[in-house]
């Protein structure tokens, strides 16, 4: 049995269980010989609009990844320092009150690079809440959609306690939260003057040919992703998902999000420098994962894999349920989503047998 045929059977499995309404996924290997993908399921709430290989799909999450690109682009252009507070490019409107500690602001001292490695110590705008009541994610996933501005996060921010002080973590534990790269999203802005939406255009879709990626917008006319699930409920968020554009509004299809991966890693975007300065230390995030600057590794143990010397995964993946790793060591590439956001740990459970189909 073919690769093809073997991850087409695992992906109907997948479909048959408990809240999987669609599927897709793809597996390529860096030397050409496995270019394998599946499909399955359906593309919208009705259930009547099959899935193809060409539907895009939300990102979410691993638009940080393209984030943190553009944010190192922006250092090699002297445009940014990652050593920087970003008081230097951020106005006191958003960083004023925003990581208040001991009576002590130290909001406009956070550093992008905490904001990159996730050691930033702020509250996050997206998970986090104040007792009592319930976090952003609790409200969308219960089907009330809403906008928000960049003013409306930090507000949001400023009603939470911070989780350490900045940097306090560093080289040991991370806090993984959205803030950091919402926050430096209004950093490109602020340094280049135009939005996040034409930065990731001009310097990462148009170069690496990305005609099926874009950053998802309900005002504009744009083809229609696949729609995402919470368990039962189809979440229909459109407003929601617009007002992620750094931390997880990005669309892509499969063979787009397959291309990206491969021009990140082989320097099309990034210098072997600057890819290590990204790589160079990790941060512990929760066992097996842990996290770089805009990557997620996780160093896959034996008994997570029938191999000897499972290795490690390079990449990211999102509450949707998407995924975009690499395995260096192996020369696979993996990209897709189960579009069902109850399951974390499932996209990377279906990771684990996507690699184990090409030996």
């Amino acid at each position: 049995m073919s690769v093809a045929e073997e991850l087409q059977g695992l992906i109907n499995r997948q479909i048959a269980k408990r809240a999987i309404r669609g599927v897709l996924a793809a597996v390529q290997s860096t030397d050409g010989s496995v270019d394998a993908s599946a499909v399955a399921g359906f593309a919208d709430a009705a259930q009547t609009l099959p899935l193809t290989r060409e539907t895009p799909y939300f990102l979410a999450s691993i638009t940080k990844m393209y984030t943190a690109t553009v944010i190192m682009q922006l250092c090699r252009e002297s445009a940014v320092e990652l050593e920087a507070p970003i008081g230097s490019y951020l106005p006191s409107r958003l960083t004023a009150g925003l990581h208040v500690t001991d009576g002590t602001d130290r909001g406009s001292t956070i550093t992008v690079e905490q904001l990159l490695f996730q050691t930033s110590g702020l509250a996050d705008y997206f998970a986090g809440k104040q007792k009592g009541e319930r976090s952003l994610e609790e409200e969308l996933l219960s089907g009330n959609d809403r906008a928000l501005t960049i003013d409306d996060i930090v507000q949001r921010v400023r009603s939470l306690p911070p989780h350490f002080a900045p940097g306090a973590n560093e080289g040991r534990k991370a806090h993984y939260v959205d803030t950091n790269y919402a926050l430096l999203g209004a950093i490109i802005e602020s340094v280049t003057g135009t939005a996040v939406a034409t930065n990731f255009e001009q310097r990462i879709f148009i170069p690496l040919g990305l005609e099926h990626t874009f950053l998802f917008d309900h005002t504009q006319s744009q083809p229609t992703p696949a729609v995402m699930w919470n368990k039962d409920r189809a979440l229909d968020i459109p407003k929601a998902m617009s007002s992620f554009p750094a931390d997880g509004s990005i669309v892509a299809t499969l063979a787009d999000s397959l291309l990206f991966l491969r021009g990140f890693f082989a320097g099309e975007l990034l210098s072997a420098h600057e890819l290590a300065s990204m790589t160079n230390r990790w941060n512990r995030i929760f066992y097996p994962m842990r996290y770089g600057a805009g990557i997620m590794q996780y160093r896959l143990p034996g008994w997570m894999s029938p191999f000897r010397n499972p290795g490690t995964l390079l990449g990211h993946s999102g509450s949707s349920g998407s995924f975009a790793f690499h395995h260096s060591r192996r020369g696979v590439f993996l990209a897709g989503t189960v579009n069902q956001s109850s399951s974390p740990s499932r996209p990377i459970r279906l990771m684990l047998r996507m690699l184990n189909l090409v030996g």
